[in-house]
């Protein structure tokens, strides 16, 4: 039943959506809706997911200690509230590994929710995107860990993780849906008072390579973007706390 009361109030937040919507995910507005995306939020995260590509645009969400924890597991499992069409299956991931390199990245990482009762959320599989091995293993896992340790009770975090479709890039070959893997990836980490730090990855880089020095100014962002963000300006504290 709880399952039902979410799906259906997340296709409401679907065909309510605006780019002035605001969330416990996003505090001080979430990212704009692209036309034709389909918005909806579950306990632990909002999302806007394209069906053209099949991946979400942007996935919104708070990192706070309070719900890290000991893994629970990746039990793969689909969002009720989006229509199936929509989005991929897990079976569409077959073989990506050895054929393109790619691995399941989480949008809304697991390890920030391990130990909120909702963690299961992160493992639908419209929270999935294809990413290289060596960036989601690498730089981009050293900035998600960077970003729960500086998360704190105090002064806990919001993240918009995002998707950049830039470049055509290699297709999922075990997939049946028509679909189009990202070419890169950002972070745009903020506090309530719109003060953060926003960082782009591509696809290529590198296992080694350095998260810090993938950070970029707002105003890039926002044009590689190509909708509205959160007002959040650049801070050298924020940047510290993440480790930069």
């Amino acid at each position: 039943m709880n399952r039902l009361l979410l799906a259906l109030g997340s296709l409401m937040a679907s065909s309510l959506a605006t780019a002035n919507t605001f969330s416990v995910h996003c505090p001080i507005g979430c990212p704009e809706n692209p036309p034709g995306n389909h918005q909806v939020f579950t306990h632990i995260y909002g999302m806007s997911l394209s069906p053209e590509t099949k991946f979400a645009n942007w996935v919104a969400y708070e990192v706070t200690p309070q719900n890290f924890g000991v893994s629970p597991g990746r039990n793969w499992d689909n969002n009720d509230a989006l229509p199936g069409t929509t989005v991929l299956e897990e079976k569409d991931y077959s073989g990506a590994w050895k054929a393109i390199g790619v691995d399941k990245g989480h949008m809304a990482p697991l390890a920030a929710f391990a130990n909120n009762p909702y963690w299961y959320e992160t493992n639908y599989i419209s929270n999935i995107t294809p990413q290289k091995s060596a960036l989601n293993q690498g730089p981009w896992e050293e900035l998600e860990s960077a970003i729960r340790k500086g998360a704190t009770y105090e002064s806990p975090f919001f993240v918009v993780t995002g998707s950049l479709f830039e470049k055509e890039m290699p297709s999922l070959p075990k997939a049946d849906e028509t679909h189009q893997i990202p070419s890169a990836f950002y972070k745009l980490v903020y506090n309530a008072k719109g003060e953060g730090v926003a960082f782009i990855m591509e696809q290529d880089s590198g296992r080694n390579d350095d998260y810090c020095a993938k950070q970029v100014p707002m105003s890039e962002l926002s044009v590689r973007v190509g909708y509205a963000l959160p007002s959040v300006a650049v801070d050298a504290e924020m940047v510290k706390r993440v480790g930069c």
